[in-house]
């Protein structure tokens, strides 16, 4: 695992101020570039260094993100698929470069790739500017494109039996709330519905432990701080969180009110983003492994652009469980 001083010294800044960025230190004052320089370097010292393959022939792609660079930094899960993609980019000598929706009506290029959550006009708006679409973190088939997922009820079978297992009989979730950008419309988070489907089968759902907030670590410490505030005796043992950054915030708010992580409750995120392994208690998280996906979105695109497949596909992601020391 990197160190703080190597992060610290990759993204040309102290030891300290890493420390607290990683941490998500709401005192420090830093602007939105240094923490991006410090997001991107833990991202990077966890990545693997490959080979340029100089063969390959000149294309070029646009990258469509529905996250700008401050909403990034809030939950850094999609800046480190982007961090995945423009180097597999690099390493096969593809062109990318990176568009909002408003900057796509001039732009010509070999294929699009879009990162995050669309509603179907937008998809549908992608797709007519250019048919080598491949949407990624987003379950788009139904409306007919290609798509890069997540296994989340595998992901959530981990979660669950990994806590029952360890004796967990009262165990709560935080899901994520968000929504389109373009339309507004509430996204389902599918973690919470499987969660659900889960414990009902084993008995074991208690929806008075079901909280909900946006993928902000201000918004995990705020709601589970009011759930404290008002089940001062009566909670779970163990929380699951939809993100690391509500995880992060969910301890934060457990620490301060003077229980005890994971003695009192346990708690386990989702993603295993770099400030997972930086946090106190280190954070056990359900990795995606968010370089390779950045890897395989170029891969599969290529396939698409030189196959003109006469259907559109999705591939489904496995994730696996990391064990640290925020649970019990």
């Amino acid at each position: 695992m990197a160190t703080i001083k190597d992060i610290a010294r990759l993204a040309d800044v102290s030891p300290a101020t890493v420390s607290r960025v990683l941490n998500y230190d709401p005192d420090l004052s830093v602007g939105i570039k240094t923490k991006q320089k410090i997001f991107e370097a833990a991202e990077e010292l966890n990545y693997t260094k490959h080979t340029k393959n100089a063969k390959t022939a000149k294309i070029k792609l646009v990258l469509v993100q529905w996250y700008n660079e401050s909403e990034e930094l809030e939950d850094i899960y999609y800046l480190s698929i982007r961090l995945g993609i423009e180097k597999k980019a690099e390493e096969m000598n593809v062109e990318l470069v990176k568009r909002s929706m408003d900057e796509l009506e001039n732009e010509t290029a070999n294929g699009i790739l879009a990162l995050g959550k669309f509603d179907k006009a937008e998809a549908d708006y992608l797709f007519d500017k250019n048919p080598n679409l491949l949407f990624i973190d987003f379950d788009a088939l139904d409306l007919g494109y290609n798509s890069l997922v997540i296994d989340f009820h595998q992901s959530m079978s981990s979660v669950l039996t990994y806590l029952t297992q360890h004796g967990h009989q009262k165990i709560g979730m935080i899901a994520g709330e968000e929504y389109t950008r373009g339309s507004h419309e509430f996204l389902e988070d599918k973690r919470l519905t499987f969660f659900k489907e889960i414990l009902e089968q084993k008995e074991m759902l208690n929806e008075a432990f079901i909280l909900s907030a946006p993928f902000t670590v201000v918004s995990g410490y705020e709601v589970m701080k009011q759930f404290l505030k008002e089940h001062p005796k009566e909670f779970p043992s163990a929380f699951f969180a939809s993100s690391d950054a509500l995880a992060v915030g969910v301890l934060k708010a457990i620490q301060e009110v003077g229980l005890k992580v994971p003695e009192d409750i346990s708690v386990i995120g989702f993603n295993d983003i770099s400030v997972a392994k930086y946090v106190s208690p280190p954070l056990t998280t359900i990795k995606i492994h968010t370089e390779w996906l950045g890897e395989l979105a170029i891969e599969t695109i290529l396939a698409l652009i030189y196959e003109q497949a006469p259907i559109a596909r999705k591939i489904t992601i496995a994730t696996e469980l990391i064990e640290r020391a925020s649970t019990r």
